[in-house]
This record gives C-alpha cells, sequence and structure tokens, in this order.
C-alpha cells in the first residue's frame, strides 16, 4: 500500500462522525406514510413491464394475422 493511500485512509478515520451517517433516521425523516410509499413504489416497478409487454402482445398480434390475409389474397 502506498503512502498517500495510507494517509488518505488514516485522515477519512479522523474526520469521520456519526452525524455524517446517511443511515439516520433524522436524516431519512421516516413517517408512518414510509412503508406505503415503498409499497406503491416497488409495485409499479413490478407491474409496469408486465404491463408494457401485455400492451405490447397485443399490438403486435394482430398485425402478424393481418401480413398472412395480406400474403393469401396476394397468392
Amino acid at each position: 500500500m502506498n503512502i498517500s493511500g495510507l494517509l488518505t485512509g488514516l485522515l477519512m478515520l479522523l474526520f469521520a462522525s456519526n452525524t455524517f451517517a446517511v443511515d439516520s433516521y433524522r436524516y431519512l425523516h421516516v413517517t408512518i406514510d414510509t412503508p406505503w410509499i415503498i409499497f406503491i413504489f416497488l409495485l409499479c416497478i413490478i407491474m409496469v413491464p408486465f404491463i408494457l409487454s401485455a400492451v405490447l402482445h397485443w399490438h403486435f398480434a394482430g398485425k402478424k394475422r393481418d401480413a398472412d390475409v395480406e400474403n393469401k389474397t396476394n397468392d
């Protein structure tokens, strides 16, 4: 390990403080609504791909039949 890395690590340890903790409730403002917000966020993340795939499947399912009908009438 080089000297500059060691010096940087020591300086970081000296100036580290508990007040800079990101996971503190004081900084996150956790309320009674927080579980609902997390639930809605995760629900959107899970459901949007399913809804999008259903819409795209429905949209492109009709196009294949239309192309097949046009090919049969041209033959």
